[in-house]
């Protein structure tokens, strides 16, 4: 079997599966919202991270950073911020994607290309 060419893409993945399982987990199941969202952006953080991870592409880090911060804003833009669990597992999971997705675009060579452009005048 290859090698994936990041392991922050299959890290990314598995904060999805979380996602997916965090209302039943930390028991906001019956905040409608929060399970809603946890399962909906879940799904879509665990496809983008395997996909990501057997074909990796630029974009597919460019859509696990956008999940991130949407999963870092959700909570308000919902309004279950006042649910301490859902709020902080979305918060949480949040910033932890936006960081491998970060990292990932700024370390490999092949997606930093843009970045390095821009710096080296």
């Amino acid at each position: 079997m290859k090698q994936p060419k990041h392991w922050q893409d299959p890290l990314n993945a598995l904060i999805g599966v979380w996602v997916i399982l965090s209302p039943w987990a930390l028991g906001f199941q019956d905040i409608q919202m929060a399970m809603a969202n946890a399962v909906v952006i879940g799904v879509a953080l665990l496809a983008a991270g395997l996909g990501a991870t057997f074909v990796p592409r630029a974009w597919e880090e460019w859509t696990e950073g956008a999940i991130g911060l949407w999963l870092m804003a959700s909570p308000w833009a919902l309004g279950f911020s006042m649910h301490r669990n859902a709020m902080l597992s979305a918060l949480i999971a949040g910033i932890a994607v936006v960081a491998l997705a970060l990292w990932t675009l700024l370390t490999d060579e092949d997606y930093n290309g843009w970045w390095r452009d821009r710096t080296a005048h």
